[in-house]
């Protein structure tokens, strides 16, 4: 399984927008407050950026929230593009099915990071099977549900309570007592509230 391993903290400043890529430590402090510029010697000079350079910038944020290289976020654009309705809305309807992004969610996990983590080391199980594919696709009426294991929960337990300022989605349902998350129905765009512009990245892939 491929991971950016980039410092996320310059991915922020680059794209001048919180991505929350580090959990406890981005709610605490963030880079982005006292640097408020692109990193490199270059980074404070003004300079406007070209028609090509916002496009891909937007691509690049949508990018990094999900975690994806660029093969991989690529794949999800064909796909989107091939299914009936707008590509946009059907790109990040795509991306938020990703069990990992439902792991974090359910606020299960403080970042999509982790929750990447926990899936592919065995900890997730859906509709009681145990997944360790973070991009498997969830399904109305599905059951995630975490592993039973003491050091777990309370692992578990403190990102549900780090987590709830950041809130859970109407299409999913917590059952915290049981570490559970029944998907309620599929994820809308209207449930992506990052300010992303989705027509930006298509008209990047269709130069």
């Amino acid at each position: 399984m491929a991971n950016d391993n980039s410092p996320k903290c310059k991915k922020c400043r680059q794209d001048k927008i919180k991505l929350f890529l580090k959990g406890k430590k981005c709610i605490a402090k963030c880079t982005l407050d006292r640097k408020a510029y692109s990193p490199g010697q270059h980074g404070q000079k003004p300079s406007k950026p070209s028609e090509y350079a916002l496009h891909l910038r937007e691509k690049q944020k949508l990018r990094r929230i999900y975690g994806l290289l660029e093969r991989q976020f690529k794949n999800y654009f064909l796909k989107a593009r091939k299914e009936k309705g707008v590509t946009g809305e059907n790109l990040i309807k795509l991306l938020e099915r990703r069990l990992d992004n439902s792991v974090y969610r359910c606020g299960f996990a403080v970042t999509r990071s982790q929750a990447r983590q926990f899936v592919g080391y065995g900890h997730v199980f859906v509709n009681d099977k145990k997944i360790d594919i973070p991009s498997c696709q969830i399904k109305a009426g599905d059951v995630i549900k975490m592993k039973a294991s003491s050091k777990l929960m309370e692992k578990i337990k403190e990102n549900i309570s780090l987590s709830k300022e950041r809130g859970v989605p109407a299409w999913i349902e917590v059952d915290e007592a049981n570490l559970a998350g029944i998907v309620k129905m599929l994820p809308t765009r209207q449930d992506f509230i990052l300010p992303i512009d989705e027509q930006m990245i298509i008209e990047f892939y269709s130069r």
